[in-house]
């Protein structure tokens, strides 16, 4: 049995997992009989929504807070020794350098200080490999990581045989939720606030851009520049004097009081257009997504599709992939949700699979903020 102690410092969550698992039977890609004993994950949300987004000097303050406290409660919750640990692991990139290096250098001294190897490992592949954590066994795959910070698409061989089929050429999804957000007025994280008023909208009634139709490649940054060019014209403008989740109907250069009768159905009709252009912005792109991936699959004649990552979360996205995949022939696997947030429980799954075939890091590795998978 091989026990795991992994941290994922990488953005603004601070997380440590302990993960057991049995040594891999050769010739396969399967470890079987895994248990996670512990998975702790503080969040820091609330640290930087005042900020619309995340500010790295915050997150690597919040990191050195919470890692040793997480620590101490996987620990106990565990019910293990730090003796017991065979392995240490850490994500080692991509993220914020200041964020990486906390939970890098914690591992690395554990490591050190009790004689174990250390794992370095790639958040995306932590993401990558997260829809086979119950089961551990990686067969070939199209792969679509969808996270904050990146939108790609993946041919998945076996452990660590991975081929870039697209990228995303300027604003991942997850940003093109927090910005296209932001414009509206709506809380931080972006995704979650554009699904919950998508869900009361028409998807129809805005006839948004889908770029790059012929393309492997991803780009978002004009669907988020047509949404802002449209606002103006809706006259669905923050109102700044009201807060940030406040619109109003009226362009700020109308200066005409309004009736009774118009103020009562202002927050209505305002609710609506919002909903409506939520539900529409968020069907854009999931189209493009489902599209690509599933355009993946055929080319690269594969019998899995998988999906991971943050904006995985977004129900529409898995509903409509599962269906596409359904209606094609292809079978569906997705990250389950408390997996695709980030979590340390991905980077010590990654970490069992790379150990059990052979893996070790270096201590003196560095950490890369821009860290590739492939």
């Amino acid at each position: 049995m091989k026990t795991i102690l992994a941290l994922e410092t990488s953005c603004d969550e601070t997380a440590v997992a302990i993960l057991r698992g049995s040594d891999r039977r050769s010739g396969s890609n399967r470890h079987s009989g895994s248990e996670l004993l512990a998975s702790e994950v503080a969040s820091q949300i609330a640290a930087h929504e005042k900020f619309g987004g995340v500010v790295p000097e915050v997150a690597s303050r919040n990191h050195l807070v919470h890692a040793p406290q997480l620590l101490e409660c996987a620990k106990g919750r565990a019910k293990i020794d730090m003796l017991d640990v065979d392995a240490f692991a850490a994500t080692s990139g991509p993220g914020l350098a200041s964020s990486l290096m906390i939970g890098a250098s914690i591992a690395k001294g554990l490591a050190i200080g009790f004689g174990k190897p250390y794992l370095a490992i790639n958040h995306l592949e932590g993401h990558l490999l997260s829809p086979f954590f119950s089961d551990g066994h990686i067969k070939p795959n199209v792969a679509l990581i969808v996270s904050g910070g990146h939108t790609m698409s993946i041919l998945v061989r076996s452990l660590g045989d991975y081929q870039l089929i697209g990228r995303t050429v300027d604003d991942a999804a997850g940003e093109a939720f927090d910005k296209v957000a932001k414009l509206l007025g709506l809380g931080y994280p972006g995704g979650p606030e554009i699904e919950k008023h998508a869900r009361n909208g028409d998807a129809a009634r805005f006839d948004l851009p889908r770029s790059m139709p012929d393309s492997e490649n991803f780009s978002f940054s004009g669907l988020k520049t047509a949404v802002k060019y449209l606002l103006p014209k809706l006259f669905v403008i923050p109102n700044e004097r009201e807060g940030p989740r406040s619109r109003s109907l009226d362009h700020p250069s109308t200066k005409r009081d309004q009736s009774s009768h118009e103020r009562s159905l202002a927050p209505a009709r305002d609710d609506r257009v919002v909903n409506d252009l939520c539900a529409s912005f968020q069907q854009a792109i999931v189209d493009v997504l489902v599209r690509k991936t599933i355009a993946a699959a055929k080319k690269y004649n594969v019998d899995l599709v998988t999906l991971s990552g943050g904006v995985s979360c977004n129900q529409e996205l898995r509903k409509q992939l599962g269906a596409a995949c359904k209606r094609e022939g292809f079978e569906f696997k997705s990250a389950e949700q408390w997996l695709c947030t980030d979590n340390a429980a991905m980077i010590a799954f990654a970490a069992l699979l790379r150990l059990q075939n052979g893996f070790e890091s270096n201590v003196t590795e560095e950490i890369d903020p821009n860290l590739a998978l492939v």
